[in-house]
């Protein structure tokens, strides 16, 4: 199959690779198929969560666990369930990331992750309880705990 990226012309995929949100993302519920593509062949800490509807909607996402190897998402009994999981850490979970100049000014969404079931292809974008994890971290508050 064939779609139109934002940052990578026309690509290449499988229907396997698709990402599907039943409910889509916060303001974006209309959007309900992405995919998850690396940047620079793979080598970035930084994805593109790309939907397959709009070719000019993309989101720069990163892996939370990178830049801060503690971050501990928990889940609620029915986001696990629509997940079809019984444990938080059965799933795969990327931050949005708005990318800034310098790369220190980026800010990650740490209360907001995008949660995925790899085995089946399920993700939505859950909302943690608590005051641990904020909605603009600054990457710079993670140098010296992760790979950045």
């Amino acid at each position: 199959m064939k779609t139109a990226t934002k940052y990578f012309g026309e690509i290449e995929y499988e229907k396997t690779d698709t990402l599907t949100f039943p409910k889509g993302l916060f303001a974006f519920e209309s959007e309900r198929e992405f995919l998850l593509l690396p940047f620079e062949g793979g080598e970035s800490a930084l994805l593109c969560l790309q939907s397959l509807a709009d070719p000019d909607l993309a989101f720069v996402v990163m892996n939370p666990f990178m830049v801060n190897p503690a971050y501990a998402p928990v889940l609620q009994k029915e986001e696990l369930k629509a997940l079809g999981v019984a444990d938080s850490r059965e799933l795969c979970y990327y931050v949005l990331c708005v990318v800034k100049s310098p790369a220190a000014e980026s800010t990650l969404n740490m209360k907001c992750p995008v949660v995925i079931n790899d085995d089946t292809r399920q993700a939505m974008q859950v909302i943690l309880e608590g005051d641990t994890y904020g909605m603009r971290h600054r990457l710079a508050e993670f140098e010296g705990r992760g790979e950045v």
